[in-house]
């Protein structure tokens, strides 16, 4: 029910854009029986009060109608899930975790995160797992969205935040090369900044083999087969070159390691690189002419190129692109990642990563470990080392991790080779899910703990500009919800710790902001009414700053204050076409829907717009096939089989079907998708696998 009769400012619960919005309580509500109304928020400067569907109707699943009000118990194996107590459930989850961990292990006990969690919650959930638990085997479902990027921000800057400049400089560059991103289903508000480029005069450069309705508005769009952005970018380096474009002066004063990387590029000359793109050389050309034609330009990546078993050395491709023209450290330009998940910056920041503590400290330093057990109040040696990677650790279930804790997250339809992930869930021998929803994951466990949503707790997110921002309570909530930090703090009681895990979500941040000070994500100068304030904080903001909306304007977070060119060369995709699988599939979202579907398909109106899955496939393919529009398809990969029906266009490449990832069922995209990972970032490669495809 309100809290107050005024409208409560605070944030949608989606997207990484972290939209701006006010909460009004309202007779009928939406027509859902939720008791409050979504308002714009035009003073909050990332959205100016524009919300797409999904956040227009968030307050929907706010209902008792379509959410988890209490506790669910499985009584005997193969037995239906039956309502409890609190007190009982919460007995069942120590129990099963702690008769694991005196059978097997501490390491045989998994926690499983999300990055929809607020910066409290992600933070106490990494400490539960390694202080509680003593588990190093931790990580989240961010690892299948920004670990990419992730890690090429760290190895060419020392640093990783996805932009590192706000999103008010992209309309003021002169050119905008984006790269696997459809910001006009994924993030709609955000479309007014590209819009506002191009009536500012700059120009807009979208890489998708799909042509998008982002593609759509592009002033050149580049379509290349999946798999193949790493050759692409290397391409357009040694044209670069080859043109006489590079910056020599930036590249003195402000890099290192230039001449192995250049040497790699001009192996991949236009020719070549159209060969294996399928890009024509003359749009290759176009495209440097664009981006280097202004004084400034940004090059911006999303799960494209990300999402692939290269997507470390990809990424670092287009960051040399950025380094070799001066076009990083400077004023309106850069390279930038656009974060997936609402708090999918955050949530990598303060622990939940499988090799990480909190304030972005790698687990390995004996510093980082000494400083952040001293906050925790432990002894450094009884820390875990680095655990598992997300698919890695799902892939050990039921094998050497026997229970998990799992908060925030539905792997059965997120996850990668979906159907063996499945059957490793399946195979636990204990497992507790704390959700808003019974997900198709939750639906498996032993123990459902029902949850507080955005609406009905406080606490800090961070966007995909690294501002630091406030979720405030604008509602109470149903009486037999409790929020993740209440959920901690009963499990800890029950494990032997009293204290160590409030429940109040600005004394965890506290604790957060001291955790985190000195390290490379520093928010010890960040408080609740500072975010209040000054409508978000950037981080880094050590104690007396004022934040850091602007990164690597003086130097770069590395050693030497020097950026780092990544000396890389194009590879296959772990998966090619051969006569069996003929095709490649790529994966995505639509506008209507969001990451597994477990919220947004539960609102009738997104569900209207978006019913359910489809494989896009181009006419040419459809009349080889001798399919129409709306037929059942199947599609098959190495790994399973999945059914769709078909939807007809020319926007998408002959040689490649496209699917939404947002269902389970017989339409599970992630049936088909390739867990091979990438060496570094450990992602797997959802962006590309080989498939066939025939009538149903």
């Amino acid at each position: 029910m309100p809290r107050s009769h005024d409208a409560t400012p605070t944030h949608c619960p989606y997207c990484a854009l972290q939209c701006g919005m006010n909460l009004r309580p309202h007779a009928d509500g939406t027509g859902t029986g939720t008791g409050v109304a979504v308002e714009e928020r035009a003073d909050f400067p990332v959205n100016r009060g524009a919300l797409c569907g999904k956040g227009r109707t968030a307050p929907a699943v706010l209902s008792s109608r379509v959410r988890l009000t209490e506790p669910l118990i499985r009584s005997r194996p193969g037995g239906p899930l039956v309502p409890a107590g609190w007190d009982e459930a919460l007995d069942a989850v120590a129990a099963g975790l702690t008769r694991t961990r005196r059978t097997h292990g501490p390491d045989a006990v998994g926690v499983f995160g999300g990055g929809g969690l607020t910066n409290e919650k992600a933070y106490a959930l990494g400490k539960f797992a390694r202080v509680a638990l003593g588990t190093s085997q931790i990580d989240y479902n961010g690892r299948f969205c920004m670990s990419s990027a992730a890690a090429a921000h760290q190895r060419a800057f020392g640093l990783d935040r996805g932009l590192p400049f706000p999103l008010e400089d992209v309309p003021r560059t002169g050119c905008v090369i984006l790269v696997g991103s459809n910001p006009a289903d994924t993030m709609p508000p955000a479309v007014r900044y590209l819009t506002e480029l191009k009536e500012a005069g700059g120009t807009l450069v979208v890489v998708d083999p799909r042509r998008t309705r982002t593609a759509e508005l592009a002033d050149l769009h580049l379509a290349p087969r999946p798999g193949t952005d790493l050759a692409l970018a290397l391409g357009l380096l040694h044209l670069v070159v080859a043109e006489g474009r590079t910056d020599t002066e930036f590249i003195a004063a402000r890099t290192t390691g230039w001449e192995d990387a250049r040497a790699a590029a001009m192996a991949h000359w236009p020719e070549h690189v159209e060969r294996i793109t399928g890009v024509p050389v003359p749009r290759l050309r176009r495209a440097v002419e664009l981006f280097c034609a202004p004084e400034s330009a940004m090059v911006l990546t999303a799960r494209g190129p990300e999402q692939q078993a290269k997507g470390t050395d990809t990424v670092g491709a287009w960051i040399n692109l950025c380094l070799a023209t001066g076009r990083a450290g400077r004023p309106l330009s850069g390279y930038g990642c656009l974060t997936g998940q609402g708090n999918g910056q955050g949530g990598r920041e303060h622990g939940q990563k499988a090799d990480q503590l909190p304030g972005y400290r790698k687990l390995t330093d004996p510093a980082a470990r000494e400083h952040v057990a001293r906050v925790w109040g432990v002894d450094p040696r009884t820390l875990p080392g680095p655990g598992r990677s997300a698919y890695e650790l799902l892939d050990a279930l039921g094998g050497d991790v026997k229970a998990l804790l799992l908060m925030g997250s539905n792997p059965l339809v997120s996850a990668p080779r979906a159907a063996h992930v499945e059957e490793r869930v399946r195979s636990l021998d204990f497992l507790a899910v704390a959700d808003v929803v019974l997900s198709e994951t939750a639906a498996l466990a032993d123990v459902v703990l029902p949850v507080t949503q955005w609406a009905e707790e406080t606490g800090t997110t961070t966007n995909l500009e690294g501002r630091v921002l406030l979720r405030r309570q604008a509602l109470t909530s149903p009486p037999g919800v409790r929020s993740d930090l209440e959920v901690l703090h009963g499990l800890a009681a029950r494990l032997g710790l009293e204290k160590g895990f409030p429940t109040d979500p600005e004394e965890v941040f506290g604790e957060l902001r001291r955790a985190s000070a000195g390290g490379p994500a520093d928010y010890s100068g960040i408080t609740y009414d500072r975010i209040a304030a000054e409508q978000g904080v950037f981080w880094p903001c050590p104690e007396g700053s004022a934040g850091t909306p602007r990164l690597f304007l003086d130097r770069f977070a590395t050693e030497d204050g020097r950026a780092r060119f990544a000396p890389v060369t194009h590879r296959e995709a772990a998966e090619t076409p051969d006569a069996e699988y003929p095709l490649l599939l790529t994966t995505g979202r639509v506008v209507a829907q969001y990451q597994s579907g477990a919220q947004t398909r539960r609102v009738a109106e997104l569900n209207e717009a978006a019913p359910g899955p489809f494989v896009e496939l181009h006419p040419r393919l459809a009349a080889r096939l001798g399919v129409a529009d709306g037929a059942p398809l199947a599609v098959t990969s190495r790994r399973g089989r999945a059914v769709a029906p078909a939807r007809i266009t020319d926007a998408i490449r002959a040689d490649t079907v496209f699917m939404p990832f947002h269902w389970y069922g017989e339409g599970r995209a992630n049936t088909l998708t390739n867990p091979a990972l990438d060496p570094v970032s450990r992602m797997p490669e959802f962006k590309v696998c080989a498939v066939r495809v025939e009538p149903a």
